[in-house]
């Protein structure tokens, strides 16, 4: 063990074997938070210790968060360092070279990618990264630097805007790291479409791409269809659609800025004719849609996330729900209706349930044709259910 570390240890009933089995996160009631590990700066790295006292792993401390120590190696020797983080990136990048031909993607996926509390989304030349665990903050540059050499991008911006980042007591703030800030959107090409990606002014980093096989999906149920997408961001699900043959798509958001970006999206792929945008509140949208008589052959709902954590969880429940309800009217006989949720905290059995209970009482009945998750750019850590936050649910009504 190296001396240069210092130790922090488990309390006596604490669960050493979760941590031994791979869950990377000791919660600070877990820990024996003396003055001494109270006093440690928020990123130091540290030895854990079970409650007897043997090494177990090497983590990041902050004891000013829930999540009061993360796991980085269980080598309790091991040294974080730019190559260390180099080796970690390196694993990452060789997984999504074998997926995608282009270099569109979630490079970094956190805890599942052994680089727990840092997101990297990267846009050809660009990588847009979240560091939004303490010791990522404290190493940003160095990360910056192995991006540069590792995969080969010329730009990095720091987004430091993540709700993640002020649960660990960190600042929000935008940077450049490396290269030059991107000038105008990004165009991002997925199934068959053209995204304009706005990296230091977008929602996250910008583009969703966790969603890219469900909007491959709903593409395949769009074919000659009219399709409806709220919620739409930048024109995920029906710029999808379009590109995959659909006969006209309309984008219902409340940000004008977003909305824009997809119609321009939409003028890259050609698409202009049969794409239309709606501004204004979703759940307001789509009851002045069903009072206009409207229709669509797919109806796709993707709502930001009702339940960010446990305590949200009926409220969010309830708005899913309704999200439904007010949906499910807007979908032609035989038609398909496409609902997600981005709540961990609302695991697919409770959201599944919300959605057909939505379905129901707007009179409608369906059938559960299909199930989708998170892209395989955004791997799951199967100790940590946080991980597997994406869920979708389509419907045949």
């Amino acid at each position: 063990m190296s001396e240069t570390y210092p130790t922090i240890r488990l309390m006596p009933k604490a669960e050493a074997r979760a941590i031994r089995h791979g869950f990377p996160w000791v919660y600070a009631n877990e820990l024996v938070l003396d003055r001494r590990t109270k006093n440690l700066a928020p990123g130091t790295f540290a030895v854990l210790e079970d409650a007897e006292r043997r090494p177990m792993a090497l983590v990041t401390v902050n004891p000013a968060s829930r999540i009061a120590a993360r796991v980085m190696d269980m080598d309790p020797a091991a040294v974080v360092d730019g190559a260390w983080v180099r080796v970690r990136l390196a694993a990452a990048l060789a997984h999504r070279e074998r997926l995608y031909s282009a270099p569109y993607y979630r490079l970094v996926h956190a805890e599942a990618d052994r680089l727990p509390g840092l997101v990297v989304d990267r846009f050809g030349d660009t990588a847009v990264m979240q560091p939004n665990a303490a010791w990522a903050e404290a190493m940003a540059g160095e990360i910056a630097a192995a991006l540069v050499e590792v995969a080969g991008v010329a730009h990095v911006v720091k987004n430091g805007t993540s709700r993640g980042r002020g649960l660990e007591g960190l600042p929000e703030e935008m940077a450049v790291l490396e290269g030059a800030a991107p000038e105008g959107p990004v165009p991002v090409p997925m199934n068959g479409a053209t995204y304009l990606a706005d990296l230091m002014e977008g929602q996250k980093t910008g583009l969703f791409f966790d969603q890219r096989e469900n909007h491959a999906f709903a593409a395949r149920l769009a074919t000659g269809g009219r399709v409806l997408d709220v919620f739409a961001h930048v024109g995920g699900f029906s710029l999808a659609a379009l590109a995959g043959g659909a006969a006209e798509a309309l984008a219902v958001d409340s940000s004008a800025p977003a909305l824009a970006l997809a119609g321009q999206g939409a003028a890259a792929g050609g698409m202009e004719a049969r794409f239309a945008t709606r501004q204004g509140d979703a759940f307001d949208t789509m009851a002045a849609l069903a009072a206009e008589g409207e229709s669509f052959d797919l109806v796709i709902c993707d709502p930001p996330a009702f339940a960010p954590n446990k305590a949200a969880l009926d409220k969010g429940l309830r708005a899913y729900e309704r999200v439904a309800r007010l949906a499910a009217p807007l979908v032609r006989e035989g038609g398909y209706l496409g609902l997600c949720s981005c709540s961990h905290a609302a695991d697919l059995a409770n959201f599944r349930a919300a959605s057909a209970r939505g379905i129901g009482k707007a009179g409608r009945r369906g059938m559960l044709i299909h199930t989708g998750f998170a892209g395989p750019d955004h791997p799951q850590l199967p100790q940590l259910a946080e991980s597997g936050y994406l869920k979708s649910v389509f419907f045949r009504l």
